[in-house]
């Protein structure tokens, strides 16, 4: 249960993470699973966010400058 998907993509992640928010917040899992799912919900915001902010770099480096005034 660690791949954080390095190929996956990241509607992927982000709907397995979706998937283990809504388990934990049924609350009726057993305490070991609690913590295993919520451990690896952290692992998926992480993918998630790195996703995110590569994507933000890429279209940055590709969004032309602004002119100046």
């Amino acid at each position: 249960m660690s791949d954080t998907g390095g190929e996956r993509p990241f509607e992927e992640l982000q709907k397995e993470l979706e998937d283990v928010v809504t388990r934990l917040e049924r609350g009726d899992v057993a305490v070991d699973d609690a913590i295993a799912l919520f451990r690896r919900g952290e692992e998926l915001y992480r993918a998630c966010v790195e996703r995110l902010e590569a994507a933000e770099l890429r279209i940055e480096e590709l969004t032309p400058p602004a002119p100046s005034a």
